[in-house]
């Protein structure tokens, strides 16, 4: 039975489509091909005005103030996004928005909301979060007489969000069997799954968090919002310590489930869809299609919608997001070997062991004058990976894996360089292609006495493969006859230069 707060939504929702209408066109939704068995759906909020979903919910309550409302200004508080849409009312409407945002929002989203507002808004930055910024919002709007545009506990901000699902019920493709819905506050999956359910009765709502910021989960689990007290803000625009008063109750009584996903698990979610469609979306705005792959075995024979909320992702955030998605993924391992330090041992091991594997990782540092633990990443279907196991199996291979370690992901590579007799450090290039590691330590190796002491190799999807390697040798003599073992070796690799003895110097001081 629908309750009369769920009542009372939808009826805002039906409300809320002459205002949020009047400003921008719907979005795109998308059929795409994630090469599951499946019929997966797209909202591309990410087309947007603001390229994110949150302009509906503010300009539905910023459209609500009276006159006399608008004249004195509002004032609001948000991690970027929500903050872009009232910047657009409050220049569309003729008034003034006092914004806080933490002092840690990315710069491109600042730039973003005075751009959206020009004179209309005031950027104030304050506290390292959602929470403090929002604390500060709210007593300076009690102060200064001013009202508070909420970011999603509000029912006129759930309802602009809801207006989603309006345009998706409105697109004429039909029933859903499933929908993966984000969630911070908790705002777009109360309004988007309010609608989804008057339409689709049968749907199966799912809502998604990040592992680290499941506040809707803990509220579910104890029966009320309760504030985390840790939050992690990789997926920045759904960072909400407390679930909110209003959505809680609505999500509770809507939602079929509560999944969460890792940071990695999202940072796989943005590669398939710049995979898919030259989408890059923001931490957040990849969440629900994060929570539909580590699900997709129970999508067989389905039709599946997923939205992507918003994709105002700072660029210096790439890499980082790159590296997760290498690391979440489910075709890729990390194996660390334990084996004998000395000449060729880790050509033996790629060469015997690793022989036709795609090699996308290289982390190794010479650390003890007997053993060697070279980590290796590896890209496996799981066949393959069925394979290789009982091979090393088989062989007795020391091996583990430590796929997800935080050593591994952060590149916490152990080296002593005081067990170096007469290194020679380079920086080197190769083809990038299946095998070319291999036939570079294959040529490099087979008539020399050099020693990798050394390596760090990360697959970057260019052209070429860039290395750091060390080697070490015995005699000085073994050192110089490797300089002429690189040059009849050219064929194996692109480039090399050797790196200045005074930096080795310089990192043994160290």
């Amino acid at each position: 039975m629908i309750s009369e707060l769920s009542r009372q939504l939808i009826d805002e929702i039906l409300m809320a489509r002459q205002f949020v209408y009047e400003v921008a066109q719907p979005t795109p939704l998308q059929k795409m091909n994630f090469g599951i068995n499946a019929e997966i759906y797209v909202k591309r909020e990410d087309l947007s005005p603001i390229n994110a979903y949150k302009w509906r919910g503010a300009c539905n309550c910023m459209a609500a103030l009276s006159t006399e409302q608008l004249a004195r200004g509002v004032v609001t508080a948000s991690a970027g996004n929500h903050a872009q849409g009232v910047a657009i009312s409050a220049k569309r409407l003729g008034t003034k928005a006092k914004i806080f945002m933490p002092v840690s929002t990315p710069k491109m989203k600042q730039r973003a909301v005075a751009l959206h507002g020009g004179e209309a808004v005031e950027i104030c930055l304050h506290g390292e979060s959602f929470d403090a910024a929002s604390k500060r919002a709210l007593e300076v709007a009690t102060a200064e007489g001013k009202a508070f545009v909420h970011p999603y506990d509000d029912v006129k901000s759930i309802a602009g969000q809801g207006t989603i699902a309006d345009e998706i019920v409105m697109s004429g493709v039909g029933e859903f069997d499933v929908a993966f819905l984000q969630i911070g506050g908790g705002g777009l999956a109360a309004g988007v799954g309010a609608w989804l359910k008057k339409f689709y009765p049968n749907i199966k709502l799912i809502g998604v968090e990040g592992t680290d910021q499941a506040s809707m989960k803990a509220a579910f689990q104890a029966g009320k919002p309760v504030t985390l007290d840790y939050l992690d803000v990789f997926c920045d625009g759904t960072a909400v310590r407390r679930a909110g008063d209003i959505t809680f109750p609505i999500c509770r009584e809507l939602l079929d489930d509560i999944v969460t996903v890792t940071n990695n698990e999202v940072c796989v979610a943005i590669q398939k869809l710049w995979e898919a469609c030259r989408c890059i979306p923001e931490p957040a705005g990849a969440l629900g299609l994060a929570g539909l792959l580590k699900h997709k075995e129970l999508l067989a024979g389905k039709r599946a919608l997923v939205i992507v909320s918003g994709a105002n992702m700072d660029f210096s955030q790439f890499t980082r997001v790159s590296n997760g998605a290498m690391l979440g993924s489910a075709d890729r391992k990390f194996l660390r070997f334990q084996i004998d330090e000395s000449p060729g041992s880790l050509f033996n091991l790629i060469q015997d062991t690793l022989n036709g594997i795609s090699i996308v990782d290289f982390q190794y540092g010479q650390a003890s004058e007997n053993e060697a633990w070279p980590t290796l990443g590896i890209q496996v279907c799981p066949h393959e990976w069925e394979h290789l196991k009982k091979k090393m199996d088989a062989a007795a291979v020391r091996y583990e894996d430590v796929t997800g370690d935080p050593d591994v992901e952060f590149r916490m590579i152990s080296f002593n360089p005081l067990l170096c007799k007469y290194p020679l450090f380079m920086t080197l290039e190769f083809h990038e292609r299946a095998g070319a590691l291999s036939d570079f330590l294959a040529a490099t190796q087979k008539d020399s006495k050099a020693n990798i002491c050394y390596f760090n190799y990360s697959y970057t999807g260019e052209r070429v493969g860039r290395v750091l390697i060390g080697f070490d040798f015995k005699t000085d003599a073994e050192r110089i006859y490797f300089r002429t073992v690189m040059a009849e070796s050219k064929s194996s690799y692109r480039a090399f230069k050797e790196i200045a003895p005074h930096v080795f110097e310089r990192i043994v001081k160290g």
